[in-house]
């Protein structure tokens, strides 16, 4: 569960675009004093933002803002699913919208002292039955995914710090609905994070969305690695796997 956060501010508004569909805007209080629509419109920014490569099923940007460098996301159906509509999920109220929803859980995963990147605001236009989402999230600075890493050089890549990182995400009850090797980022002194957090859950852990996890990314790594690199890949999974099942025992 996400605890209720007295910071939280919300702002309706009407599609400055002149659709007639309307929306919110949810942000930190203490952290913005107020917030723009068009903020999450990637041509209103300009030669301020710059597509971003690799980015999975969704949209996004680099964007600098006045507040820093920031990611702008919409989110965007994969699968069959986009055959019938690319960007417009079914409305079931606000609450439960991706952006807000993943919005708060980012902001509980910091609260709990988890590395994720910090949110900034998160928005949905709706018209009567469908809504449209996008979410700005904190930019992390020189950093590279666990993909790239294991690319260059499998046999080097942070498999034990991978799955230390995992538990210790799991621990807290963080069930990643996309736990895939571009989602894992490192800085240069090797500090680790989570990221794309998009349909995600917070709930009490058990064995079978854990391994779940696990699974899908042990899938992804040999998608990036390419059959060549299929033996090195399942070394440094078992790796991963050890120093993940060391750090589930610790505990919190």
């Amino acid at each position: 569960m996400v605890a209720f956060d007295a910071t939280e501010s919300l702002t309706p508004f009407r599609d400055p675009r002149g659709s007639g569909e309307y929306g919110a805007i949810l942000f930190d209080s203490t952290q913005l004093r107020q917030v723009d629509p068009r903020w999450f419109d990637a041509e209103e920014w300009g030669m301020r933002a710059r597509a971003v490569t690799g980015s999975g099923r969704g949209n996004a940007w680099f964007i600098d803002a006045s507040h820093g460098p920031c990611v702008l996301r919409q989110y965007l159906r994969g699968g069959m699913a986009a055959k019938f509509s690319r960007d417009r999920y079914l409305w079931r109220g606000a609450d439960r919208t991706r952006s807000f929803a993943e919005f708060r859980i980012l902001r509980e995963l910091l609260r709990r002292k988890c590395p994720v990147p910090q949110p900034v605001a998160a928005c949905y236009l709706r018209g009567r039955f469908s809504y449209r989402a996008w979410i700005i999230v904190e930019r992390l600075r020189e950093v590279r995914s666990l993909a790239d890493l294991v690319r260059e050089a499998p046999a080097d890549a942070p498999w034990e710090d991978t799955g230390v990182l995992i538990a210790r995400f799991h621990r807290e009850g963080l069930d990643h609905a996309d736990l895939n090797a571009h989602n894992v980022l490192y800085d240069a002194r090797g500090k680790g994070w989570l990221i794309d957090l998009d349909n995600s859950r917070m709930h009490i852990p058990a064995t079978a969305w854990r391994e779940r996890n696990l699974q899908r990314l042990l899938r992804s790594l040999h998608k990036v690695a390419g059959a060549a690199e299929a033996v090195a890949v399942e070394a440094g999974f078992a790796r991963l796997r050890k120093a993940y099942d060391a750090r589930w025992a610790r505990g919190n």
